[in-house]
């Protein structure tokens, strides 16, 4: 049985693929496209999913599609009941995009866009049983419901409707410090320690936590109902400040802001952990949705909340919900639950898209950089030589852009699409914030570290808690960065350890992520160190890398000082010397396109 889910037309348009239960392919539209979250009828990861498969579209058994175009609708029409001059809407655009731009002419299930959340995260989980959390902008109506699961049954029992939403809450106050909304979030995030949570009782005013599960937000502070900006007047008054523009420095002013906002979001999401928990009888809590990818409040919910075991679904946006809804597809069509997140079987590994490494190792990169001209070392069958040179290049302190196997499904470069360096320079953050990735200085930078020495540097367990007994990482979200901790290593991490003395480590293990274990060994073995600093593989604006084409025009525009594609490694003297000028030329007239494709950036998608 072969089952496509699809997300699109929204935030993030995605394509997953089960065969017979198992998910064998996951891809997001952007990193074909290189709009950076393409919401477009996902046509190229479309095709991906059916080559990965094996299959032609003839061989699909169902298309599933991630929300309920028709309750949408009723919730569009409501928000713009006081608009005129817009587009009409039209709840049979999905299903009609998917059969005329993609030739299907089979069934397509839709599932409400929450129920599709909960599902990528309880059905991946490897939990017998689960509560399930699941929290966003908006969905059809939902900006945030509680559920309850066990064996194959997943229930949603009661929610949160829009506009009330921890997500938009979240989105305004970026908007009004200046970020792109749907995107600069983690920014504001990455901005909160820098601060102190000194407007409390401003976000009390704005959010209102209830009895039980709900929240309210007093929407004389917010203006995204009506479709123009997500802040009213009110809210700038209340905080007395103009909003920030995206090319004003940052204050304190704007830091404290952004600790209120995080401290506001954690304690509500640790108080709606806590009545959930008395709801429904398990000590296991599967998370998705937006919001989930905030990993500073799961670590809080991890160290103080009252679940022992943690799931946050990798690709948590909506991305995610291709994989939920392809899911629930094969829960209904074939009466069981997928295979992979079976119960005692978690999902492993996001390593869900394109490979150049499959049949014949390394063979097509090193084709391809044959026919290219470019002088490069060629390591195929020597593995040990390749983490070697690697590893002595990163102990020199070069930045190595790293291009491995499959490419991961989600916001984060997990080991297959990662740029990596030492973490022990102290120079090393700026470096890579300003000549690689050309972003925002305050930007922390994300720890790789091999599972058997996590405990060593990084606290992970709370204090005198012991790690989950049959397999540490296997329901923590560490596996896929997604909670951050405090830093306890013997070493100085100075380009990994955030201002507040936090990382967010990703834990690699060694049967789930050979190489690149191997070269974090390598790495300690040359140094002492058995950690990576590990960012994903991009530059500020655009999709994180998924060809060697893509990894090669990145290196010759960042600073990288190596790439490594599969076995082979180029230095940055192997390319021509006006490439990056050519490239560069390229990559701006490929940016201005993309940007005319990309939503607005001071106002949620809400259509």
């Amino acid at each position: 049985m072969l089952i496509l889910g699809i997300s699109a037309f929204y935030h993030e348009s995605a394509v997953a693929a089960f065969v017979d239960g198992e998910l064998v392919a996951a891809a997001a539209e952007e990193r074909f496209s290189r709009v950076k979250h393409d919401a477009a009828l996902p046509v190229e990861a479309f095709r991906f999913c059916l080559e990965r498969a094996g299959a032609t579209i003839t061989d699909v058994d169902a298309v599933a599609y991630y929300e309920l175009p028709e309750v949408k609708l009723d919730r569009q029409l409501w928000s713009r009941r006081d608009v005129d001059g817009r587009d009409p809407l039209d709840a049979a655009a999905p299903e009609r995009a998917i059969c005329e731009g993609l030739g299907w002419e089979g069934p397509i299930l839709t599932f409400h866009h929450h129920l599709s959340h909960a599902a990528s995260a309880y059905y991946l989980s490897g939990f017998p049983d689960a509560a399930v959390l699941t929290a966003d902008g908006v969905g059809e109506w939902e900006t945030t419901t509680y559920g309850r699961a066990e064996g194959d049954h997943l229930e949603l029992f009661t929610g949160v409707d829009f506009p009330h939403s921890l997500g938009l809450l979240y989105s305004t106050l970026t908007a009004y410090l200046g970020f792109r909304v749907n995107s600069g979030e983690y920014k504001v995030m990455g901005l909160a320690p820098y601060g102190e949570p000194r407007f409390a009782r401003h976000m009390e005013r704005l959010l209102t936590s209830t009895p039980g599960p709900g929240f309210e937000l007093d929407m004389d502070f917010f203006d995204f109902v009506s479709g123009e900006r997500m802040y009213s007047p009110r809210l700038v008054e209340l905080f007395g400040r103009p909003p920030r523009r995206t090319d004003e420095p940052l204050e304190d002013f704007h830091a404290d802001v952004a600790a209120s906002l995080q401290r506001a979001l954690e304690e509500v999401l640790l108080e709606k952990a806590t009545w959930l928990a008395d709801e429904v009888d398990s000590d296991n809590l599967a998370m998705a949705g937006g919001v989930a990818l905030n990993c500073v409040a799961n670590g809080r919910l991890l160290r103080e909340g009252p679940f022992s075991r943690l799931f946050v679904q990798p690709a948590a946006g909506d991305a995610g919900g291709a994989v939920g809804a392809a899911a629930l597809a094969h829960r209904r069509l074939a009466g069981s639950r997928p295979a992979t997140g079976a119960p005692g079987a978690p999902l492993a590994h996001v390593r869900l898209g394109p490979a150049w490494c499959g049949d014949g190792g390394g063979d097509r990169v090193a084709r391809m950089l044959a026919a290219t001209g470019f002088a490069h070392d060629d390591h195929r069958g020597s593995p040990d030589d390749l983490f070697d040179a690697v590893a002595r290049r990163l102990a020199e302190g070069q930045v190595v852009g790293w291009f491995q196997g499959g490419m991961e499904f989600g916001p984060r470069a997990l080991g297959g699409r990662s740029i990596l360096a030492d973490p022990r320079d102290p120079r090393m953050r700026d470096r890579v914030n300003a000549r690689v990735k050309k972003r925002e200085g305050f930007r922390p930078f994300a720890p790789a570290v091999l599972a058997a020495r996590a405990g060593d540097h990084f606290a992970l367990a709370a204090e005198g808690v012991a790690p989950d007994l049959d397999s540490p990482w296997a329901h923590r979200p560490c596996r896929f960065m997604l909670e951050t901790c405090q830093v306890r290593s013997p070493l100085e991490l100075p380009a990994v350890t955030h201002v507040d003395g936090s990382a967010r480590p990703q834990v690699v293990d060694p049967e789930v992520s050979p190489r690149f274990a191997a070269l974090l060994a390598a790495f300690e073995r040359r140094t002492g160190c058995p950690v990576l600093l590990n960012t994903s593989f991009n530059v500020a604006g655009e999709p994180i890398v998924a060809t060697p084409a893509d990894a090669l025009m990145t290196f010759a525009a960042a600073g990288l000082d190596a790439l490594v594609l599969e076995d082979c490694v180029l230095d940055r003297g192997a390319l021509p010397e006006d490439l990056a000028r050519r490239v560069a030329v390229w990559r701006g007239d490929r940016g201005e396109a993309a940007a005319r494709r990309r939503p607005a950036g001071d106002l949620y998608t809400f259509v």
